[in-house]
């Protein structure tokens, strides 16, 4: 599809267009953080307190695994998320979707510090639980494509894996602050933490949430869909129904999805088993968390930086180079969370986390430039979401059953090892997308 630059673009230099580009990539960023620390710090609370709060009738080993049942949840409803959300992102424009993806995200992730133990309520305690976090995968269902998209459509062609790397580097910078702040309330007693310590962060949503809109609020819509908004209105041509269009051509979506499941699920083990089995093996929960905290905030400047090497180089080399070494490193690592020495853990997830960053900071523009821009917020949606389904909604649940009372860290790798076998080869079944013109491309 080509189509003219609107009027208003017209009359903006080329510096007041990078200052607006600049604001648009912040925005993406702060908000990209505020919910994913929403959204993972679920994840760090379903393998540390909710086997204990909502599952207290069952044996240790099944409480865990019901608990990261309910941390799939999320995962399952993303795609309908990216479905919703990409559907009236692509009619009506990607900024009102932020500030509403924004809005359910935040107001989800606070009514869980507010839901009652088991102990009060019953099995309702799980069934609210499970609602909720179904909402918040709704919300950050539409969360990402609409953020990677606003960043990437306002940036430079030369920079747009730069530009959109932002977007990925808020899950880190989200997954730090929610570990920090948790990590505070887990120095506690246990009784303490389980029963009100934990909540805080969760309430803490709501004060994120005001900051988050008041961001938002201030960007200007996509230039390239304005763009192609306008070059639809002289032609007199209605835009095809944009789940039609990906549908209609799946390749795409499939190869995306499967490409990026792996970067997700070594997200995930991180998050999740990673600290439950440091923890188990004899080290402290708070400086564990600690070290995953500070871990995860060095990799933001790496996650950052391979999206601007992936300008250069290309998405694929890049992503495929972290899964070879990942795969490479993880006997070592697991070894590293079983040592109960800190500087050692530090290190593992350190490693991990470097390995993740290069799968994941060109992520954002490899997905979101294999589609065309009247279905990109659709097919970018789906695909990561579809992608964070299969790569990590299931991952711990997977993994703890995999590990089981008897500890097989054998079955663990081999798991993670095919799963990352299947993403290398659907990425290096996809074209290089670094080059192309996103005003042009038409899925």
């Amino acid at each position: 599809m080509s189509a003219p630059a609107t009027p208003q673009l017209e009359q903006l230099s080329r510096q007041e267009k990078r200052r607006e580009a600049r604001r648009v990539v912040v925005s993406s960023y702060l908000g990209s953080t505020i919910e994913f620390y929403d959204f993972l710090l679920y994840a760090t609370a379903a393998a540390l307190v909710f086997p204990h709060v909502f599952f207290t009738g069952l044996d240790p080993l099944a409480a865990t695994i019901a608990s990261y049942g309910t941390f799939a949840a999320g995962y399952v409803a993303r795609p309908l998320g990216g479905v919703v959300f990409g559907h009236f992102g692509d009619r009506l424009g990607r900024k009102k979707m932020l500030v509403l993806s924004m809005l359910v995200m935040g107001l989800a992730s606070a009514f869980i510090g507010l839901v009652p133990p088991e102990s009060a309520i019953g099995s309702w305690g799980a069934i609210i639980l499970v609602t909720l976090r179904f909402l918040q995968g709704i919300a950050i269902g539409g969360e990402w494509g609409d953020a990677a998209l606003m960043a990437l459509e306002h940036a430079e062609p030369s920079r747009r894996g730069y530009a959109a790397s932002f977007v990925n580097a808020g899950a880190p910078s989200g997954a730090a602050l929610g570990t920090f702040v948790m990590g505070i309330f887990a120095s506690l007693p246990e009784e303490q933490f389980l029963s009100w310590g934990w909540r805080v962060p969760f309430l803490f949503s709501f004060a994120l949430l005001v900051v988050g809109l008041v961001i938002r609020a201030r960007i200007s819509e996509s230039p390239i869909f304005r763009a192609a908004v306008e070059a639809a209105d002289q032609q007199e041509t209605r835009p095809k129904l944009p789940l039609w269009s990906i549908l209609r051509r799946p390749k795409n979506v499939v190869l995306v999805m499967l490409g990026g499941a792996a970067g997700f699920a070594l997200q995930v083990f991180m998050a999740s088993f990673a600290v439950t089995y440091a923890v188990e093996n004899g080290a402290e929960r708070q400086p564990v968390l600690y070290a995953f905290a500070t871990a995860s905030l060095l990799s933001v400047g790496v996650v950052v930086l391979m999206g601007k090497v992936s300008d250069r180089v290309g998405r694929r080399p890049l992503m495929l180079i972290g899964m070879v070494l990942f795969m490479a490193l993880l006997q070592p690592v697991f070894a590293w969370f079983a040592s109960a020495s800190i500087p050692l853990i530090f290190l593992a997830f350190l490693v991990g986390l470097v390995c993740h960053s290069m799968i994941y900071g060109p992520l954002a523009a490899f997905i979101s430039e294999q589609f065309g821009t009247t279905a990109r917020y659709t097919g970018a949606s789906v695909g990561y979401q579809m992608a964070t389904l299969l790569g990590a909604g299931f991952t711990p649940t997977i993994v703890a059953g995999l590990y089981g009372a008897e500890g097989q860290i054998g079955r663990v790798v081999l798991y993670l090892g095919v799963l990352t076998l299947v993403s290398g080869t659907a990425i290096l079944l996809t074209r290089e997308s670094k080059d192309i013109d996103l005003t042009t491309y038409e899925h």
